[in-house]
């Protein structure tokens, strides 16, 4: 036989059940699961995006990589922006022989504006931090036509 337990209510209706709620296990209910696991800043990078006069920039939080981990690609309407890295350690013994892999990797894709001059983009890695421009197509004004009216 399996006992079951129903909460009827899905907030607690005291400050006492909210902290008792958080304590017995409950926090997972406010903060999202994956935000708490040591992976989530590795799958899910933190991104700043500023325009300029001249370009977008990109800046991608990536410690631990290297620029030869990273992957970049941009057609006319996406920026694809992504990493990964294998780390091998080995510890031997006289007994044993002992390897861990460890994965790390992430991708992330951004709409391009029409304005981005895709054939410019220019990326660079350093201190954990990708910097990826993306610089504007240069403004070409057109001649003013003069319009014959009939």
């Amino acid at each position: 036989m399996t006992l079951v337990k129903f909460n009827h209510s899905p907030l607690p209706k005291t400050f006492n059940g909210i902290v008792e709620d958080i304590f017995n296990g409950g926090w997972n209910k406010y903060v999202k699961d994956d935000f708490l696991t040591s992976d989530y800043f590795t799958t899910h990078p933190p991104v700043n995006i500023v325009e300029t006069k001249e370009a977008f920039l990109v800046d991608v939080v990536a410690p631990g990589f290297s620029k030869e981990d990273f992957k970049i690609s941009a057609d006319d309407k996406t920026l694809t922006i992504s990493a990964e890295k294998k780390v091998e350690t080995k510890s031997e013994s006289d007994k044993q022989v002992r390897r861990e892999f460890n994965f790390k990797s992430f991708k992330r894709s951004f709409s391009i504006s029409d304005v981005v001059d895709g054939s410019k983009i220019q990326a660079k890695y350093d201190n954990g931090v990708l910097k990826v421009t993306l610089p504007k197509k240069e403004d070409k004004q057109e001649a003013v036509k003069e319009i014959v009216v009939e």
